[in-house]
Formats: C-alpha cells, sequence, structure tokens
C-alpha cells in the first residue's frame, strides 16, 4: 500500500524546518539581554550585581538622586559612564569601533519608570532616544538600559515615578537604597563560561611555541610543544595582537596576546528619602514658632535694656 502523499510532505516540511531552526545559529545578545535570560536577580546576595560575571575589569561609575521626594512624583535618577572616547574596542569580528554603553537601576520597591504622560518636556528631551525596559515582569522596579552609543550617552537620565504610601501598602515614608551597575564595552567571558575576544589569552602548558598559523577570517593557532606530551594548540580569536613568536619558551598561563579590552563594569549605590507632606508641614510649622520666639526673645530683650537704662537715670 502507497503511503498517503499529503502525509508524506508534511512530515519532510516538519522535518526541514527543525533542521533549519536547529542548524542556525543563536543570536548573540548584548547586554543586558544575557544577564536577564541567566539570572532572576540582577542583585547577587554579595551585593554584587551580576553582570561583573562577564565584565571583569573594574570602571568608576556615577549616581546623582535627589535628596527626598514626595508620593507619585517625578524624578531623574542620573547615571554617569565616563571614558575615554578615542579608545576603540574590538568587536566580535576583530575589527574596532567605539564602545558601547548599557546601565541597570535597582530602585526600591514601589519606584517604577514614569509614564510617558507624567514626564515633563524638559526631561522628555534628556530622555530623547533611549528605550527603558523592566528587568522581568514581576520586577518593574528594576529598569535597563542599553547597548546604547557610548560617545552620545555617557549620562543616562531614568524617569522615575515615586509611589503613593496611600495607595500601596507595601511602601511606607522611609529611606531607601537605590543601586546602580553601569558598563562600557563588551565582556570577557560570555554566559555559557566561553572567552569572547576582547580578553587575554594564555597559554595553556609551559614549553616551547612551534608554530602560529594564521586561520580563516582572522585570528591564529599557536602550537606549544612541552618537553613531554604531546603539542597543545591555543586557538586564538580576531582581535587579540599576538606578543609572542615561533621558538619563545613559554610557561603555564603565561599570555600569548595582548589584552585589548578598554572597557568595563562599575557599581555605585544612594540614597532616596520618600518624604511625607505632612511631615514637611509640620517641619515649617515648627520652625516658623523657632522663629517666631527667637524674634520675641530679641525684643523682650531690648525692652527690658530699654527699662534697665530708665532705671540708670
Amino acid at each position: 500500500m502507497k503511503p498517503n502523499f499529503s502525509l508524506t510532505r508534511l512530515a519532510v516540511m516538519v522535518l526541514g524546518i527543525w533542521l533549519l531552526w536547529a542548524l542556525t545559529p543563536a543570536p548573540a545578545h548584548a547586554y543586558p539581554f544575557w544577564a536577564q535570560q541567566a539570572y532572576e536577580n540582577p542583585r547577587e546576595a554579595t551585593g554584587r550585581i551580576v553582570c561583573a560575571n562577564c565584565h571583569l575589569a573594574q570602571k568608576p561609575v556615577r549616581l546623582e538622586l535627589p535628596q527626598a521626594v514626595l508620593p507619585n512624583q517625578v524624578f531623574e535618577a542620573k547615571v554617569k559612564i565616563p571614558y575615554d572616547t578615542s579608545v576603540p574596542q574590538v568587536y566580535a569580528d576583530g575589527s574596532t569601533g567605539p564602545l558601547n554603553v548599557g546601565a541597570v537601576v535597582i530602585l526600591p520597591e514601589g519606584f517604577t519608570l514614569a509614564p510617558e504622560d507624567r514626564i515633563p518636556p524638559e526631561m522628555k528631551e534628556k530622555i530623547e532616544g533611549i528605550y527603558y525596559q523592566p528587568y522581568s515582569e514581576d520586577k518593574d522596579n528594576i529598569l535597563l538600559v542599553g547597548p546604547l552609543p557610548g560617545d552620545q550617552y555617557q549620562e543616562i537620565v531614568f524617569p522615575i515615578l515615586s509611589p503613593d504610601p496611600a495607595t500601596n501598602k507595601n511602601v511606607h515614608f522611609f529611606k531607601y537604597p537605590v543601586y546602580l551597575g553601569g558598563n562600557r564595552g563588551r565582556g570577557q567571558v560570555y554566559p555559557t563560561g566561553e572567552k569572547s575576544n576582547n580578553t587575554v589569552y594564555t597559554t595553556p602548558v609551559a614549553g616551547q611555541i612551534t608554530a602560529i598559523t594564521p586561520q580563516e577570517g582572522g585570528g591564529y593557532r599557536v602550537t606549544i610543544q612541552p618537553e613531554t606530551g604531546a603539542p597543545v594548540e591555543e586557538t586564538i580569536p580576531p582581535g587579540p595582537s599576538l606578543i609572542v613568536a615561533v621558538g619563545d619558551t613559554v610557561s603555564a598561563d603565561a599570555p600569548l596576546t595582548n589584552n585589548p579590552n578598554v572597557g568595563g563594569f562599575g557599581q555605585a549605590e544612594g540614597e532616596i528619602v520618600l518624604q511625607s507632606p505632612t511631615r514637611l508641614k509640620w517641619l515649617m510649622a515648627f520652625l516658623a514658632t523657632v522663629a517666631f520666639a527667637q524674634v520675641m526673645l530679641v525684643l523682650k530683650k531690648r525692652q527690658w535694656e530699654k527699662v534697665q537704662a530708665q532705671m540708670e537715670f
């Protein structure tokens, strides 16, 4: 009995689609997508932000916040990621170009990205061209930005909306910490544990370099002959520059290339007070009372001085 033609054709189509999906390389997502996929929370129990697992170099960042905000108020959280714009970074294909920047801001619970209709016009000018996204559906207080062109966005403004304790029972008038992770440039390690081409490559064994073979598409294959055993090969991707030559004797873990990384990751912390309007009113009343008492004390003192002067006469 002959097989049904339509079923056979359908099976071939399904097999073809599966093979196409299986053989298609996964997209090389850039920061911050890898962190979202690999970690439920970007801040570990030790306080370290997980981006430091892939971006090994340390660079400074700054976080600027207002000292206090009122409930349901839109305010700016300003992130500064400085670096030398004249220094290019190495891309995945070995070419060079400007650095990208990215940032993650971990806000207190209840603080969120300000809605479009609440952002004032002067703040909209500062955030034009920037796309913000929450870390996950249940963590809208953690905001991500990037990658962005670093030469244009060494300063990134986050428009934040403060919560209202009257409508959110989990929020209180209190001083809260805010955490920042800021990055410039590519990482040195992929989340899978493999090295990128933006790091130093070292020799796995001690021995003598017997061959350096250029690879198609860039990079090299370095052959090291140890004192005993078979030769060991180390593949260098396009990007790092070799600092060794054939005939050199190297020790274990000695560098074979320079360090092409010019970027780095940094962390910063800040504090912000969610201030009660009622407390401000009472504070103003207290200050007014103190000022009034001081004025009355001065007037009373002058009155007493006049009385003393009359008594002397």
